[in-house]
């Protein structure tokens, strides 16, 4: 069975996508830590990161590094971008980005809870970043 990610990928059911390549895709979590909280992942299906090939591993990284860039050109307020793999959650490999300023913003216990439109508009500014 499809993992929600998959579903994602392909688009099977709606998200906030704000950067995609032929390998990986980044969409915001719609249940953020805190705004600007965006998901990396890989097209391809693997439940845990460590079982990637190393090639697929370290551009995993290359991508999440650019959504990192774009969010720093966003969120100029954060302090900087945190970067946490958990992998529980869903069984599909996924990096977690989130603007900090404190360490309980990336505490997964902690939700904020935002808007239609306060998730298009970051989704909007979070293209425009990463496409530059």
């Amino acid at each position: 069975m499809s993992s929600i990610f998959t579903k994602i990928i392909n688009r099977e059911i709606p998200a906030y996508i704000v950067a995609e390549d032929d390998k990986h895709i980044a969409f915001l979590d719609i249940f953020p830590n805190a705004k600007g909280h965006t998901l990396v992942v890989p097209k391809e299906e693997i439940d845990k990161i460590f079982d990637m090939s190393e090639e697929a591993y370290l551009d995993l990284m290359r991508f999440a590094r650019k959504v990192a860039k774009a969010q720093e050109k966003v969120f100029t307020g954060a302090k900087r971008i945190g970067m946490a793999v958990v992998g529980l959650e869903v069984p599909h490999v996924h990096v977690h980005l989130i603007p900090l300023n404190d360490m309980s913003d990336i505490d997964f216990r902690k939700k904020t809870e935002l808007s239609e439109a306060e998730f298009k508009d970051i989704q909007q500014r979070l293209r425009d970043a990463f496409e530059q």
